[in-house]
């Protein structure tokens, strides 16, 4: 049966960084892959996915299952020693799909044999068919860190290591690595953006003609796959050729002296971390070098590698934007040339200045505290406060919800898993074979049995299956009280700086997350739950504080939202993160005043907490109360949510670990 055509490569319209990132890594597999970040709907996947078509064909050693190549088989192969016979395929698109599990991607103890036959024998994984081909991974973002990790570290050394139930595997794994991911459901840490060689940002274009033309390919192409393919195979052919070609000439590129002076001063121009980088660039300069038919790597090549190979990074916090200024780059690239033309020792200054750093943000001039703001009747303040400043960011102390969930995996609270840490077996839940356990309970009937071979004799009631441990990702769900009475005390800048650190530790932790701002006469979604922190991050420093404290509808908006996130996602459960001086001022009935507003309020918010209570959300109070008079109110608060309350300073891990060390430090001394 013939595959269906795919979309050739050359039909593509744009996307000329895109295009070039991906023939570079096929030049030279060792640059280390691509990451491709877009928004929805830019070609990402069909452009990806035509680039394996362009490959050159691979000999291969017959029934190896790990693709080793003929006159220079992998020495290490677990299938080997290999004969002389061989057979030619195309070169192979393997995927990796999003909920992938490790030994899916790395390979796995052949648990039928080892238990029935005896013998340690090996699966291989994901990585194993990708050996010499292209391995995809769509929504790269999505994947589990550990995956990721594991995925960057064969691309890097070409290799995968396998440690398994006793099993100890090498096996070559040298491939294209082409990650995709949308932005808008959730970054990558900076960590790991760091191991992806090039990074390629891709959108949609906003020029009428090149529009146009993108659809009537499309439609091309859905008519008639086959002759649209066969109209641009001439194109296609030519570009495998210039592959093939460029992959010959690649280990002969020279790179000389003063165009790696040139990369090492771009580099430190930069401020990058590691060496990664000045290795990345080097490589993707001598592919490029190749790519041209040129003997030897000059400015030019360096300039396009650094395009792609330096912009993403430049971002060290998990709330930078990625990328960098074309006129950034260029100030770089003079100052480097000076480098490339002598021999002085010390890096140029970075494209913002001495440190890199860029010039400081002026100090805000409007006043975030004083007198609070006049309130009208309706509950408006006549004239909203500016975002206040934020104070520094710190580590914050882990926050997560009791109990055992079943959520998508991340850092944050204990889940059962499929990869996480054995506990113990169980014969009717669980998930995979739990080895020990089940040759435990086959060996005391195996004489019974009448076993004579190597291989156990089992019956379906031995087997055992594995409990894993591991953590979750939860849905962390902001509600700040941004009243006046918040900004009149200046607290709304501790409170910012704790909710930017609080969404820097659920980006850590893989969380999704949400804002809701209560402030004037109603409660506002700021933020609908999502995996983009960053997103959320720049939402609290735009938020606008000033007006009465409807506390009430604050909570009544989160259990609004609880109840529809649990609908979507019914595994991922919620942690409410509320952060008040607990002083309500405006009650769900409006049409009090007075001593009885004040009291309505207070009652609302109690009753409105016992809702939220009622979802089964987890909650955390933070208490915002300060000066000489404290209501006390959080902790009513806390009581109806059924969750502890903390005071700011609090949330700090620092501050929290020198807490018990002076407790640690008193215990001697009392006694």
């Amino acid at each position: 049966m013939t595959a269906a055509p795919r979309f050739p490569f050359s039909a593509v319209v744009g996307h000329d960084d895109l295009r070039l990132a991906l023939l570079l890594n096929a030049v030279h597999p060792r640059i280390g892959g691509v990451l491709v970040r877009g928004e929805k709907g830019t070609a990402k996947s069909t452009v990806v996915r035509a680039l394996a078509s362009l490959l050159p064909p691979l000999d291969v050693v017959t029934d190896c299952r790990f693709g080793c190549a003929p006159g220079h088989p992998d020495p290490q192969c677990p299938d080997g020693p290999h004969d002389s016979t061989s057979t030619q395929r195309p070169a192979q698109l393997v995927e990796l799909p999003v909920g992938a599990t490790e030994d899916r991607l790395i390979g796995s103890l052949d648990l039928e044999r080892a238990l029935t036959e005896g013998v340690r024998a090996f699966q291989p994984g994901l990585l194993a068919a990708a050996h010499r081909g292209v391995l995809y991974v769509d929504e790269v973002n999505l994947l589990h860190d550990h995956l990721v990790d594991l995925l960057l570290d064969a691309a890097a050394m070409g290799r995968a290591h396998v440690e398994r139930e006793g099993v100890s595997i090498s096996h070559a794994a040298s491939f294209l690595l082409v990650g995709t991911m949308n932005p808008e459901e959730g970054e990558l840490r900076p960590q790991l953006l760091d191991r992806f060689g090039l990074t390629v940002q891709v959108a949609a274009s906003r020029e009428v003609t090149t529009r146009t033309e993108v659809v009537r390919r499309r439609l091309a192409f859905e008519a008639d796959p086959v002759e649209f393919a066969a109209k641009w195979a001439d194109a296609d052919a030519e570009l495998a050729a210039h592959i093939r070609a460029a992959r010959d000439r690649v280990e002969q590129v020279a790179l000389p002296d003063a165009e790696l002076r040139r990369i090492s001063a771009l580099c430190a121009s930069f401020d990058v971390d590691g060496m990664r980088a000045d290795l990345v660039l080097a490589r993707t300069a001598i592919a490029h070098a190749a790519w041209r038919g040129a003997d030897e790597v000059a400015e030019q090549d360096v300039e396009a590698a650094a395009r792609l190979a330096l912009p993403h990074r430049r971002r060290r916090d998990p709330f930078d934007e990625p990328g960098m200024a074309e006129d950034q780059l260029e100030q770089a690239l003079a100052e480097a040339a000076e480098h490339a033309e002598g021999d002085g020792d010390e890096p140029p200054e970075g494209p913002d200045g001495p440190d890199g750093g860029g010039q400081a943000p002026d100090e805000p001039t409007e006043p975030t505290g004083g007198g609070g703001a006049e309130e009208r009747s309706d509950g408006r303040a006549p004239a909203d406060k500016a975002p206040a400043a934020p104070t520094p960011a710190f580590r914050a102390r882990l926050l997560e919800v009791p109990g055992l969930g079943d959520g998508a995996p991340g850092r944050r609270s204990r889940s059962r898993s499929r990869s996480g840490r054995t506990t113990r077996s169980s014969t009717v839940e669980g998930h995979g074979v739990h080895v020990a356990a089940t040759l435990a309970a086959a060996a005391p009937h195996q004489v019974a049995r009448g076993r004579s071979g190597p291989g156990l004799v089992l019956r379906s009631d031995d087997l055992r299956r594995e409990i894993r441990e591991g953590r979750e990702g939860n849905l962390v769900l902001f509600a700040v009280d941004a009243s006046g009475s918040m900004a009149a005390r200046e607290r709304m800048s501790a409170v910012s700086g704790a909710v930017l650190s609080l969404l820097r530790d659920a980006y850590q932790r893989r969380d999704k997350v949400g804002v809701v701002a209560f402030r004037g006469a109603s409660a506002e979604l700021v933020l609908p739950p999502t995996s983009s922190v960053d997103i959320a991050a720049a939402r609290m420093r735009n938020l606008r504080t000033g007006g009465r404290t409807p506390l009430a509808d604050g909570l009544l908006q989160v259990q609004r939202v609880v109840q529809r996130e649990r609908t979507r996602d019914p595994q991922r459960r919620a942690l409410v993160v509320l952060l008040t001086d607990g002083r309500a001022t405006v009650a769900v009935d409006s049409g009090l005043s007075g001593r009885d507003r004040a009291q309505r309020a207070v009652e609302d918010a109690l009753r409105a907490a016992g809702l939220v209570a009622g979802t089964g959300a987890a909650s955390i109070v933070v208490d915002c109360e300060d000066g000489m008079v404290k209501l006390g109110l959080p902790a009513r608060l806390a009581a109806a949510l059924g969750g502890p309350c903390l005071r700011l300073e609090e949330l700090s891990a620092e501050n929290v670990a020198g807490v018990v060390r002076a407790v640690r430090d008193e215990r001697p001394r009392a006694a």
